[in-house]
């Protein structure tokens, strides 16, 4: 009998991290594959993940809605317990033998939790990571309701084992997201910021270009609009060369960003600006490897940028301690800090590839350890190993 794998997808983010480990996954006759959409991976203004999905040739098993609107503190809280409740229901009704979940999102969080509860074995991956943000916590948490932890690096695996998790369930298998960025073509074509058409000035095939891409700190939720404002008006100041700039995420404080954003787009007073809903996994490597700088707080900003040498200018305390290469600058919501950041990275071409978060055969090791672990049932109970 075919083992029944779950993967939980909730947000955009969430599937470029996993893609390769999907498709590997798919491959093997032994797994039946399930996809199950939430969160914001099922809302249409964060991008028609979806359809991404079904044009990658995966099949999606299942959807559950589950976010309160507000992209407030509290709504955070609020979607968590009602995904509880619906994904509960969902792996209730599709027993799976394994739950795969991602990183340190609140809306994995209730994925964790309601797979503990079912008895029903998780696999964390990207956990033993350190970074600002609740999703510090959620990650954690996370960990210690998981069963099985596929790591990025050792220092992951040693903040683990630190943690008190057994040492015999954490793998060294490096982010799957790096599958996509070894494996991905990395040149634009003449179509592409036709296929991906923003509101705003898009650039023209061979223009040069920075991306913008600021998530809110919800841990300093008060001061999300003055955060991101700073940040604007840096762009100001960069008004000779185009700026793709890309939608937050769901988190607490991205109606704000968001109201923030349309004021100058509506306004029309950036002739130098784009304003982009989403793309798919693999543009958006070719976007951010053939753009001059990626500025912001985004964790591809540390992680697939480092292994394609990107510079990159990181604001805020977002991905506080992530572990980085020599490819990113770290200011505050400070504009003559951001700005002379970006003078800085705007002056170099590109820095060298790192593999700190994996060398692109990801996927392919995960699929393999599970092949070994799932033919026999993986166990669900678990304890501190101090002793």
């Amino acid at each position: 009998m075919k083992k029944k794998i779950c993967v939980v997808v909730n947000n955009r983010a969430n599937y470029a991290r996993i893609k390769s480990l999907l498709i590997e996954i798919d491959k093997i006759k032994k797994f039946d594959l399930n996809i199950l959409l939430g969160a914001s991976a099922i809302l249409t203004r964060f991008g028609n993940v979806d359809k991404i999905i079904k044009s990658d040739g995966l099949k999606i098993s299942g959807k559950i809605y589950s976010i309160v609107e507000g992209e407030n503190l509290a709504t955070m809280s609020k979607s968590t317990g009602l995904a509880i409740i619906e994904t509960t229901t969902y792996f209730e009704n599709t027993r799976p033998d394994v739950v795969i979940v991602i990183a340190d999102r609140f809306e994995n969080l209730s994925v964790a939790i309601a797979a503990s509860y079912l008895n029903i074995p998780l696999i964390h991956i990207q956990g033993g990571e350190v970074t600002g943000s609740i999703d510090e916590k959620v990650r954690h948490a996370i960990t210690k309701l998981s069963d099985i932890h596929f790591v990025s690096n050792s220092r992951a695996k040693k903040f683990l084992i630190n943690m008190g998790e057994n040492k015999e369930k954490i793998f060294i298998t490096g982010c799957p997201s790096i599958d996509l960025v070894k494996g991905n073509t990395k040149s634009l074509d003449k179509n592409f910021f036709i296929r991906n058409m923003g509101i705003g000035n898009t650039p023209n095939f061979n223009e040069k270009y920075m991306v913008f891409l600021q998530h809110p700190e919800t841990t300093k939720f008060d001061t999300v609009k003055a955060q991101i404002n700073e940040t604007i008006m840096t762009a100001k100041y960069f008004n000779k060369i185009k700026i793709v700039w890309l939608w937050p995420n769901i988190d607490a404080g991205s109606d704000i960003i968001s109201r923030e954003l349309r004021k100058i787009r509506e306004k029309n007073g950036f002739k130098n600006i784009s304003f982009h809903k989403n793309f798919s996994p693999e543009d958006y490597i070719r976007l951010i490897y053939n753009s001059k700088c990626l500025v912001g707080n985004s964790s591809s900003g540390i992680r697939e940028a480092s292994f394609l040498g990107l510079p990159v200018v990181n604001i805020g305390t977002r991905q506080k301690d992530r572990e980085r290469s020599n490819n990113i600058i770290d200011v505050p919501y400070k504009y003559q800090k951001i700005r002379n950041a970006i003078d800085k990275q705007l002056k170099k071409k590109k820095y060298s590839q790192s593999s700190l978060y994996g060398n692109g055969v990801a996927g392919k090791k995960i699929s393999k350890i599970l092949n070994k672990l799932l033919i026999n049932k993986i166990s669900t109970e678990k304890r501190l190993n101090y002793l």
